[in-house]
């Protein structure tokens, strides 16, 4: 696994580098006519990235070899203000020439269990495989205080290490049910990037970079790929010598 750690002055600045990033690997896989697919994440740092995405690469970039999933999503109708997928097609999706058929929701709305088999099959019929795991080219992870991803909490980090693509998921304060990516799935891509902001969670990005094993945010080791995490100074205030490579 090939691990990098950048720490930017501000989320403005680190969502400017990453939108750059992507937009170039997007480029780079549409001049090969390479199908390239991205697993999104909610979150307010990839709703910044979102608006960059569609207010300055729109027109450069050939979205019909671009396809876009998620990493979870509340089990909540699309219109809903907490719907993963309705944030990112407000910023971003619903402002760009892409075939409807690149955009692979989770249906919130649905039945947990029955749109859980659904999406799995979704990803597997979109994505190519290794080791019969799907891979996704890019996998854009947040963090939480608590050091969870995706729908993958503390209290229920044994799904991390799951058999299965996706399951359903309980947030273990507020009981709403989620429907979420496994952690084996994660592992599987060719590239895993964290965006982490504000000084909320600096406690835990030092932890993990410590070597703490107490969170599903450390589980995430890419089998064959690589491995970023985008930071900004508040993030990376307690990370001896801010740790950048």
């Amino acid at each position: 696994m090939e691990k990098t750690v950048r720490i930017y002055d501000s989320p403005e600045e680190l969502a400017e580098a990453f939108a750059r990033e992507l937009a170039s690997s997007f480029r780079n896989a549409t001049e090969k006519g390479s199908v390239f697919t991205v697993a999104l994440s909610g979150g307010s740092t990839p709703s910044a990235l979102y608006s960059l995405l569609a207010e300055k690469y729109a027109d450069s970039v050939n979205w019909k070899y671009i396809h876009f999933f998620w990493g979870d999503e509340r089990c909540v109708p699309p219109d809903d203000p907490e719907s993963n997928y309705g944030m990112a097609f407000d910023k971003f999706l619903g402002r760009i020439d892409i075939p409807p058929g690149n955009i692979h929701r989770i249906a919130g709305e649905g039945i947990p269990s029955v749109e859980a088999l659904r999406y799995s099959g979704e990803i597997l019929l979109n994505t190519r495989s290794f080791n019969g795991l799907p891979v996704f080219n890019h996998f854009i992870l947040g963090m939480g205080e608590d050091g969870h991803i995706v729908s993958i909490f503390p209290s229920n980090r044994e799904m991390f290490h799951s058999d299965k693509i996706c399951d359903v998921a309980v947030h273990p304060v507020t009981g709403q049910k989620r429907i979420t990516v496994t952690g084996k799935v994660i592992n599987n891509s060719e590239s895993v990037t964290f965006l982490v902001t504000g000084k909320s969670k600096a406690e835990t990005v030092e932890r993990i970079f410590m070597k703490d094993n107490g969170f599903p945010a450390s589980d995430v080791m890419p089998y064959h790929g690589r491995l970023a995490w985008l930071l900004d100074k508040e993030a990376a205030s307690k990370i001896s010598g801010n740790g950048q490579c």
